[in-house]
């Protein structure tokens, strides 16, 4: 509550998020272990000056959505709303429900549900100027020179006339909902919140953003975020059965026992990988049980490992991977082990570090009973 008034936020997430490139909504990424849209929500829960929370997600993700927030124990959010064809539309209905279910809201608030790195301080000036002239904007100064572009020439304009415009905006809300019906009503469709307001004749008030407050569009938005990740793996050698090292076939008397080639090598490096990135591990991704991976080479496993980091914006930084094993001798097949490795994950060969140690005749692997390795992986987003 803000000054004896009832305060409702509304996060609008219904975008899919398609200038990413990514399977998932941007705002179901997770960045540091939390997606985007629950970081995004949680400034809002945490604040005192917030009464009532509504998320607006698409048609196709309302209940992921729902379970989302549930897990996140999230106890304002009154409804998760489905969204429109348009961000316009979305928003107009969580307003159509807000006013259905708390009609006693006085002030609304409406940010980007991707914009993780909100602050209160920026959603408090918003509220309050909000509150005070009935419409306010959070905006930050250009930092670059601005060039206005048409067909056929541009020209450079004064940046500082200009400033770049952010969430959350602020608004009375009867203000707010007559600029919606009138918009409607005009079927003309603005930008923002703010040049719909604007459109009814409103005037915005500017407060100052935060260059942090960034909204995640492209990849290039993500933060870095650095990971490692281990892995370690054991077959047992057995008779029968080719040896298959980091995809190489080395002769030799024995091989490893497995349901896949039983590359002890490479599935340690795709549970480092895996380990890295949260993405569970080689069980849970091919499960001994499945007749798909019969005998598969654990090279192409490894090109799937590869696939999923990309879908969640992970790179490969560097793989440090540690043979341990009796015999046979493995120094005259590193390189092409290395070579295969970088070749399934699309990195070079340099990133790609094999070593091999005996353990002096002690162990399962001095009594040549069979093959152990661990990996160490990192990996950047």
């Amino acid at each position: 509550m803000f000054e004896g008034r009832r305060v409702a936020a509304i996060i609008a997430a219904a975008g899919k998020g398609e200038r990413l490139g990514s399977a998932l909504p941007k705002q179901y990424l997770k960045i540091g272990g939390e997606t985007v849209l629950s970081r995004s929500i949680r400034t809002f829960e945490e604040m005192d000056a917030i009464d009532y929370i509504f998320v607006v997600a698409g048609k196709d993700w309302l209940q992921y959505c729902r379970d989302l927030i549930e897990d996140g124990g999230f106890t304002k959010v009154e409804a998760v709303v489905a969204g429109g064809e348009t961000r316009q539309d979305s928003v107009f209905n969580a307003l159509q429900k807000m006013n259905s279910v708390k009609p006693g809201v006085e002030y609304v608030l409406i940010h980007d549900g991707a914009r993780p790195f909100i602050s209160e301080e920026v959603i408090s000036n918003v509220l309050s100027e909000a509150a005070s002239s009935g419409a306010a904007v959070a905006c930050v100064a250009m930092k670059n020179s601005v060039r206005k572009v048409s067909d056929d020439s541009s020209e450079s304009v004064d940046r500082e006339d200009y400033v770049s415009v952010q969430t959350p905006q602020g608004f009375r809300k009867s203000m707010l909902i007559d600029a919606y019906d009138k918009a409607f009503d005009d079927s003309f469709y603005g930008t923002d919140d703010a040049s719909i307001v604007e459109h009814a004749g409103g005037s915005i008030a500017v407060v100052d953003g935060d260059y942090q407050n960034i909204k995640i569009t492209t990849r290039e938005d993500l933060p870095m975020e650095n990971r490692v990740g281990t892995g370690f793996d054991v077959h047992r050698l057995t008779e029968g059965r080719a040896l298959i090292l980091g995809g190489v076939d080395i002769p030799w008397e024995k091989g490893l026992d497995g349901h896949s080639d039983a590359d002890v090598l490479v599935h340690a490096v795709m549970d480092a990988l895996l380990g890295a990135a949260g993405l569970g591990d080689i069980g849970k991704l091919f499960p001994d049980t499945d007749p798909r991976y019969e005998g598969i080479s654990s090279l192409l496993l490894l090109q799937e490992v590869s696939e999923h980091l990309e879908e969640a914006f992970y790179r490969v930084g560097n793989v440090d991977a540690t043979i341990m094993a009796q015999s046979p001798r493995m120094a005259p097949h590193i390189d092409e082990m290395r070579e295969n490795i970088a070749g399934s994950l699309g990195v070079d060969k340099s990133r790609i570090s094999i070593k091999a140690t005996t353990t002096e005749g002690l162990g399962f692997t001095g009594r040549e009973e069979g093959i152990a390795c661990e990996a160490v992986a990192s990996i950047y987003r």
